[in-house]
């Protein structure tokens, strides 16, 4: 792979795996290349996604995967040798993929909320300000302010309720898709997409490059 084509992100947009094709003449060294790349995740979290789904055809992998697992390599290559770093970063938003589900994340959101305030409150330590809870989900963000569209949708109306009861304490805000960070963790991104939210993770080149020993 050394004299291999880069590729700016480690999976394309469109990319969806299965059981199909020709088995891997090597079965060996597909596994290993893919446990290897599962031990880069822990300064990569960039590439966690794409190395899950190679990884769950490790007992069947077929030409397909193995295309899958060279592309990581080529983008391992497009970063060249900048060894890369990570950071811990907390990220206050939620990935869903409706109005509805959206909504029921909503609400689990604001019980942990609710239950960290109530905490702090208990050690003399309350909040004076509302704790904002982002949604990517115009529909969800509509419902838990309006309470006339309740009547829509009645089978869930147990959270609806929940998340009314604390509007005082809690507000739900709109965040665009393009900031939904943890989608590298989901699926496939444009390239420019993915390099902002692989900076939003904090994974960057270190200040100074180490020695390698003689």
């Amino acid at each position: 792979m050394v004299n291999c084509n880069p590729s700016r992100t480690p999976i394309d947009t469109e990319s969806k795996l299965g059981a199909d094709g020709d088995l891997v003449f090597d079965l060996t060294l597909y596994r290993s290349l893919a446990g290897s790349l599962q031990y880069l995740t822990f300064t990569r979290p960039n590439i966690s996604y794409v190395v899950q789904q190679v990884c769950l055809y490790m007992h069947d992998p077929r030409e397909p995967h193995f295309s899958a697992l060279k592309r990581i390599l080529r983008y391992c290559v497009f970063l060249g040798n900048n060894l890369l770093s990570w950071s811990s970063k907390r990220q206050a938003t939620l990935s869903r993929s409706n109005g509805e589900t959206e909504y029921r994340g909503v609400a689990n959101a604001i019980a942990e909320t609710c239950w960290l305030r109530n905490l702090l409150r208990e050690l003399d330590t309350p909040l004076s300000s509302a704790t904002r809870v982002y949604c990517n989900i115009v529909s969800a963000v509509y419902l838990s302010c309006n309470p006339v569209q309740h009547q829509c949708i009645k089978h869930i109306e147990i959270d609806i309720h929940f998340v009314r009861d604390y509007a005082g304490e809690v507000r739900v805000l709109h965040i665009p898709s393009r900031y939904q960070f943890a989608d590298i963790f989901t699926k496939g991104l444009p390239s420019t997409l993915f390099e902002d939210f692989r900076i939003s993770l904090n994974v960057r080149c270190p200040p100074a490059q180490t020695v390698r020993e003689g």
